[in-house]
């Protein structure tokens, strides 16, 4: 299967619980959030995201609150 890849807009537009396009950028910029691809290292180049990671980074997110006893 070939891995699908998404720009912000598209990631923020499926996955809404992430945030704006703005919200990812600022990610970006602190180091966190899903990992990403960057096409070049200057501010032009494009940022991509795999949707395997966006989910995987939505798994690691996931809390499993402790059943009542």
């Amino acid at each position: 299967m070939q891995e699908e890849f998404l720009t912000p807009k598209e990631v923020t537009e499926q996955y809404p619980v992430l945030g704006s396009v703005h919200a990812l950028a600022e990610r970006r910029w602190r180091g966190e959030g899903p990992a990403y691809i960057k096409t070049g290292k200057t501010r032009g180049g494009r940022v991509f995201y795999r949707r395997s990671s966006i989910e995987e980074f939505l798994a690691e997110c996931t809390v499993t609150p402790r059943s009542a006893a």
